[in-house]
């Protein structure tokens, strides 16, 4: 199973249609929130599910600001993360998580990406597939794979590979 995970596009959808190219077939595409409304015009580029948050730039935005769902057999907490303070750290976000009974907690907003698969939950970023924030300036995703024993890998991926 392919999942391509990307966050903060702000109406900049160039980049996540390469991604999409790119990475495809994906069985699955995650937005983490700043998509600025494009939701059906996102959800019309690909052929699986498509779970989007509501970020803090998604104004009068008709999706949930987090969401659980099911990879696999891991229980996933969906969320932009503005809400929890992500920019400071994730100590806010993992209490969340360990309320909700999640092993993995994918956010955006900081637009820097983020892979800890250390300790009780997992914290999984893409950073910004449009506007990035770190130091070499690329914008990145991330492809999550689960192999035929369930066990998940995270592969960050930057536009320089396109």
């Amino acid at each position: 199973m392919n999942i391509l995970i990307v966050s903060d596009s702000h109406g900049r959808e160039d980049n996540l249609m390469k991604a999409i190219n790119l990475e495809k077939p994906i069985d699955m595409l995650i937005h983490l929130g700043d998509s600025n409304g494009n939701i059906e015009y996102i959800k019309s580029l690909v052929d699986c599910p498509v779970h989007i948050v509501c970020g803090n730039n998604d104004f009068f935005c008709d999706v949930e600001s987090d969401i659980i769902i099911d990879i696999s057999k891991f229980r996933v907490l969906l969320t932009h993360g503005h809400r929890y303070g992500v920019s400071y750290d994730l100590e806010r976000v993992k209490n969340i998580g360990r309320q909700y009974g999640v092993d993995i907690i994918m956010y955006g907003h900081t637009h820097i990406p983020h892979i800890d698969i250390s300790g009780d939950i997992w914290a999984i970023n893409p950073g910004s597939i449009s506007l990035p924030r770190q130091s070499d300036d690329k914008p990145t995703y991330i492809i999550m794979e689960i192999d035929n024993l369930g066990k998940a890998n995270f592969t960050l991926k930057q536009a320089s590979k396109f």
